[in-house]
């Protein structure tokens, strides 16, 4: 059994896995004073026992590391995975300033690429099982994603700088993350990798329309749920066709993925979806059950 986290921090992203392996990884950070404390308590209560800790960050918007030094503070990050990049910020807010003290540390930093691979992300051995954790991008040599990386130290954006994240179970779910890449940038690339099917899409860019994962990509995937983030509703795409959670109606979301199912827990209690089995689970961590996805 793994669990799948996705915290409803607003318009902005943090989540958590627990591996059913020896690991523990978290992907992003937005903390603030209303929910700081409550996050790191569960984190801290979840990584419990696991050796393996990583901290996964997919670029460096203010969104997706606030207070990443409060994070870092309380619970230590010994392994920070991290794009390669010399981003610049005018304004440079605490979680920046750590975030660039992570992602240029001789010890610390782990630097994710296509096909990356580090005991124990993807690999596994006599110690301990893989995490089942993959990239597939970025691409360094890419000129399209150079020029990214060019963009990023002008102090310009940061949103390309995002990886594709894989995350899969033997046997089980396969779970996507894009961070907040954009429709445009994945038109340039979109012939420079192949994705494989996705059991649970988080939709990039906190599902706004300028991050809409383009046709190709959404074929190639056929994602079964895609997980539209808590934008305002405007600017959200609401993939069409698709089955869909909302995040801003549903809070926040757990996927616990078991062989051959995935049980899926939110805490509004009042939400619910027609596309998934119920199975008659009880709650789980505060959470309500909402159904099941059958692999």
């Amino acid at each position: 059994m793994s669990e799948i986290k996705s915290f409803s921090v607003g318009e902005d992203d943090m989540f958590y896995i627990r591996h059913n392996t020896d690991n523990f990884t978290t992907i992003d950070c937005c903390l603030s004073d209303d929910n700081k404390d409550k996050i790191i308590q569960e984190i801290r209560e979840k990584s419990n026992g696991k050796e393996i800790t990583r901290f996964i960050s997919t670029h460096p918007d203010e969104d997706h590391i606030q207070n990443l030094d409060y994070y870092d503070d309380k619970l230590g990050i010994v392994n920070f995975y991290v794009v390669q990049n010399e981003a610049i910020k005018e304004d440079e807010t605490s979680g920046f300033i750590k975030y660039c003290e992570l992602r240029d540390s001789k010890k610390k930093a782990f630097y994710i690429f296509k096909g990356c691979s580090r005991k124990w992300m993807n690999m596994s051995d006599e110690e301990r099982g893989s995490s089942g954790i993959n990239i597939l991008w970025p691409i360094t040599s890419n000129k399209d994603f150079q020029e990214e990386l060019q963009k990023a130290k002008n102090g310009e954006s940061y949103n390309n700088l995002s990886p594709i994240i894989t995350y899969s179970l033997q046997n089980g779910a396969t779970i996507i993350w894009m961070g907040d890449m954009e429709s445009d940038f994945m038109e340039k690339i979109k012939d420079e990798i192949n994705l494989p099917k996705a059991n649970v899409l988080f939709a990039p860019h906190h599902g706004r329309k300028s991050g809409k994962v383009i046709r190709e990509w959404l074929d190639q995937m056929n994602p079964d749920i895609v997980v539209i983030g808590e934008c305002p509703a405007e600017h959200l795409c609401y993939y069409p066709g698709y089955n869909r959670i909302t995040q801003n109606k549903a809070g926040d979301i757990l996927f616990d993925c078991n062989n051959g199912e995935i049980d899926v827990y939110v805490s509004n209690q009042n939400y619910s979806v027609d596309f998934l089995e119920n199975k008659h689970r009880w709650g789980k961590d505060g959470l309500y059950y909402l159904g099941t996805l059958i692999l």
